[in-house]
């Protein structure tokens, strides 16, 4: 039986992919209009037995390799781009949402959630800029002044002035010019690729490393990995002499439980439950994040030996 890549409750850039290469073969459900949402939900799924009944594939609703092949000539999404597609949709940002100074970082924005204090946000304009001169002038507007003379003041000034911006009570909000203008560069076909490229370089490739050490081979292995570099900077040296202490024997999801648990319990007191509940959402490869439930086999994302 034909392995399901991505199935019913998939979120995200693949899952619009699919509704996309669905809608220009001709086969919807619902509202037209409204189809391509980026939500494989009920609709998503009727359209795709649709194509399977045509097309004399088994109908499941789901994806798998023959679906994919008669959707598109592309190959499979990477695992990197799968792993990215969980892990965006836990950050919450897509390519373009901008948030406030809520936890220190100043600015958040971009699809893993870049920050102004790690200075990823100045970097990926900066390269946008570079590489596509008059970017930010034409995408920014009357902002793009005060954007430059902004990322000339020390770092410690640039998250005051975030921070003077931000407002509501967790200061999630900025000033509506600031959030169309980001989300407008969100929308930039440079911008998404240099956020991919920054996701890849210096979250993917480090996770991939750490889950080598750590006897993580598996897809879900090394999800959980990279989804720590994300959300948590990188494994602390503790997991690390954890997974070492473990028997070489230890089947790999209790590896992954138990450095899902040592994550979550080295993060900061006010958000340990939270890192908890979706480390080990993605270590047991199904539970519930922020009141919604996964499966991770919907994702593209198993027990298979990671390629």
């Amino acid at each position: 039986m034909s392995r399901i890549w991505f199935s019913k409750g998939l979120r995200g850039m693949i899952a619009k992919r699919i509704q996309a290469d669905l809608l220009r073969a001709g086969f919807f459900a619902g509202p037209v209009e409204q189809f391509v949402d980026g939500d494989f939900g009920g609709n998503t799924e009727t359209a795709l037995r649709a194509l399977q009944t045509r097309r004399g594939l088994p109908v499941n609703g789901a994806v798998d390799v023959e679906t994919w092949q008669q959707l598109s000539t592309d190959p499979l999404p990477t695992l990197f781009e799968r792993c990215l597609g969980m892990t965006a949709q836990f950050e919450g940002h897509g390519f373009g949402l901008l948030q406030g100074n809520f936890d220190g970082a100043g600015l958040t924005w971009g699809v893993i959630g870049f920050t102004l204090r790690s200075k990823e946000i100045q970097a990926l304009l900066a390269e946008a800029e570079t590489q596509v001169p008059g970017t930010l002038t034409r995408v920014l507007g009357p902002l793009a002044g005060d954007w430059q003379r902004l990322v000339r003041l020390p770092l410690a000034e640039q998250v005051a002035w975030a921070d003077s911006i931000s407002s509501g009570g967790s200061k999630t909000r900025v000033p509506s010019d600031w959030k169309d203008a980001f989300a407008r560069l969100g929308d930039e076909p440079i911008v998404k690729r240099l956020q991919m490229q920054r996701a890849y370089d210096k979250y993917f490739l480090p996770a991939c490393r750490s889950a080598v050490t750590l006897d993580l081979h598996t897809e879900l292995g090394i999800e959980l990995a990279f989804d720590v570099h994300v959300q948590n900077g990188s494994f602390k040296p503790g997991a690390f002499a954890l997974a070492k202490a473990l028997p070489a024997n230890t089947p790999e999801i209790e590896r992954r439980r138990k450095l899902a648990n040592a994550v979550a319990e080295s993060a900061n007191p006010r958000w340990v439950e939270d890192v908890r509940e979706r480390k080990l959402a993605l270590a047991n490869g199904v539970g519930r994040v922020h009141g919604r439930s996964y499966s991770l086999a919907g994702w593209g994302l198993s027990e298979a030996a990671a390629a």
